[in-house]
């Protein structure tokens, strides 16, 4: 050990410590899964996001009562749960229906957009590469496709992209409208992980995916923890549920994993 370096922390300040709370419809379906609105506002007050807006407000002289500064997570939570009320996935009261209660599972960055495919029944439940391409859709973060030889977009993967793309579009759009993230679908993710999950080898790949190799590992990586979640529905979508559960042996496979054998 660096004795300096350990005297020098132990007398130093201690480090700032940000909230990280940020109100997603994840968070919102997990929330309404075991409380009711007005428990969630209770624990909104108590959160320690509400701390640092109090904290903050006194370092610049404001003196507002405690009980309204947790008034802006309180209004991006009810902005969430007004929409999940009129998309199906909360009734009128704040309680979940039954596609809220199982879209409460997909733990993911995108729940509503994969539970919609679900809802649309656009996903496919018995070709578990297909899966893994059409996930993969879900953890992009490119604005725009790349030219991909044609060799490598076989009917299905095409036919399946187009499907989504036009039963999702409406949706989000309507999300868009209402003030809420969403990304561009495109094309090449989806032809990444088909070629990935068909056996295709690493270099090959990577000229599909025309990225780095740590940005294609994370993509994958990525892909699979949404598969991993899309397994959990088992008890709704039992053949989606299997697929996913295949499809994530067939991408989690060396040099994304070490132990791969």
């Amino acid at each position: 050990m660096d004795i300096r370096l350990t005297a020098k922390l132990m007398t130093s300040p201690p480090s700032d410590v940000s909230s990280q709370i940020k109100i997603n419809f994840s968070m919102v379906l997990n929330l309404l899964l075991s409380h009711t609105p007005e428990q969630i506002e209770d624990l909104l007050k108590k959160s320690f996001a509400t701390f640092m807006i109090i904290h903050g407000r006194k370092e610049k002289g404001f003196k507002k009562p405690v009980e309204n500064d947790h008034k802006q997570l309180w209004q991006d939570f009810v902005r969430h749960l007004d929409f999940l009320k009129k998309t199906g996935y909360a009734t009128q009261s704040g309680r979940l229906t039954a596609d809220g209660i199982w879209a409460s599972q997909l733990r993911v960055d995108q729940p509503l957009m994969i539970a919609e495919g679900f809802r649309h029944g656009i996903f496919p439940d018995n070709d578990p590469a297909l899966l893994a391409a059409v996930t993969a859709l879900f953890v992009n973060e490119r604005e725009s496709d790349e030219i991909i030889n044609k060799a490598f977009m076989p009917k299905a993967l095409i036919n399946i992209f187009s499907d989504v793309k036009k039963s999702l579009s409406s949706f989000s759009a309507r999300m868009a409208k209402k003030g809420f993230e969403t990304r561009p679908l495109i094309l090449q993710p989806a032809a990444t992980l088909y070629a990935w999950a068909t056996g295709l080898p690493w270099e090959k790949v990577l000229t599909i995916a025309k990225m780095e190799e740590g940005d294609l590992a994370m993509l994958i990586l990525r892909t699979a923890d949404n598969l991993r979640h899309i397994r959990s529905l088992r008890d709704v979508f039992p053949e989606a549920a299997s697929a996913a559960a295949t499809a994530i042996d067939l991408i989690m496979r060396y040099p994304v994993v070490m132990d791969y054998e």
